[in-house]
């Protein structure tokens, strides 16, 4: 357990865990079945919904999806990985096979690097380097990027390409691991495309366009301001009080600071854990709080958070 806990903090913490819910982790059990039920209902009910009702169903199914598929990578609900990994493997957001998301998303977990380009895999920041490299337009989206209407246009699109590059990159190479992963993916994306187009009304390219990467771009919104640069790697870290439908959405993962520092943590107690000791939190944070996307879409959305090019890496 994380050493900057006193006595108190690690007996509130254990006891949690002892619980009924913290030892059988019934309600991540629960969210599965939930979120398997609910898309493939919507899908073989999609005839009497319409395309559109469906649509609007399925993206916020997915954007879940995403957010238990991160409790899965973090040890939650069992403690066997191959299980985990076998229960998150579906890929109903299609772009990103469980594995890759796992182990780039556990090197992101290493606290002294977050925010740094080349060594945290999730920094939405560019070095010194890279930025004079860069050219007039490439510079324009890495500004646009930066608010929050601008990261919900362009921010999947321009991960997906990231994503593209580097994985053609290793593909390329005749990484074997990298083929296993993508076959397997693949595999696993068509044939559950062809269920789509066999029991739903939802064309497949509707699916993978208006569905997987709106879903995507809602997912983008959480790590939107998620992490900012700082010489003190826990005052890099954000305490997001959102409200319900994001906290749902994201499975609690606004209070990102109280996850990084506990990530063996469920979900469910995240929000617990944080009121209990709630000055304390945000002083660990360095003040780095944010009363709510709200918040952020009138101040930032139309106005950069801050600069792309990172300032110290």
């Amino acid at each position: 357990m994380s050493y900057y806990l006193d006595q108190n903090q690690r007996e509130e913490i254990e006891a949690l865990r002892r619980t009924f819910a913290g030892r059988s982790e019934w309600p991540t059990w629960l969210l599965l079945i939930g979120v398997y039920g609910a898309w493939f209902g919507v899908l073989l009910a999609s005839a009497w919904l319409g395309l559109w009702l469906s649509t609007l169903l399925l993206i916020p199914i997915v954007v879940l999806w995403m957010s238990v598929q991160h409790e899965l990578l973090h040890g939650h609900p069992t403690r066997f990985t191959s299980l985990n990994k076998l229960l998150g493997y579906a890929p109903f957001a299609v772009w990103y096979p469980y594995t890759l998301y796992r182990d780039s998303h556990l090197l992101h977990h290493r606290d002294e690097d977050l925010t740094l380009p080349g060594r945290d895999p999730e920094s939405r920041y560019v070095s010194a380097q890279q930025w004079q490299g860069s050219s007039v337009f490439e510079r324009s989206l890495h500004w646009l990027n930066k608010t929050v209407l601008g990261r919900f246009a362009v921010g999947a699109p321009l991960a997906l390409l990231a994503l593209a590059k580097e994985q053609f990159q290793r593909l390329r190479q005749g990484n074997r691991q990298a083929w296993l992963m993508w076959l397997t993916h693949g595999v696993l994306t068509v044939l559950m495309l062809a269920f789509i187009a066999r029991y739903s009304v939802v064309p497949v390219w509707h699916y993978l366009l208006l569905i997987s990467v709106p879903a995507l771009s809602v997912a983008m919104i959480r790590s939107y301001y998620e992490h900012r640069p700082h010489p003190e790697s826990q005052k890099r870290t954000v305490l997001n009080e959102a409200a319900w439908p994001w906290r749902w959405l994201f499975l609690n993962l606004n209070l990102h600071l109280v996850h990084h520092d506990l990530p063996g943590l469920p979900w469910f107690y995240l929000p617990q854990v944080y009121r209990v000791r709630r000055e304390q939190w945000q002083a660990r944070s360095g003040g780095f709080l944010v009363r709510g996307y709200g918040e952020l879409l009138r101040q930032h959305g139309l106005s950069p958070v801050d600069s792309p090019q990172h300032p110290f890496s």
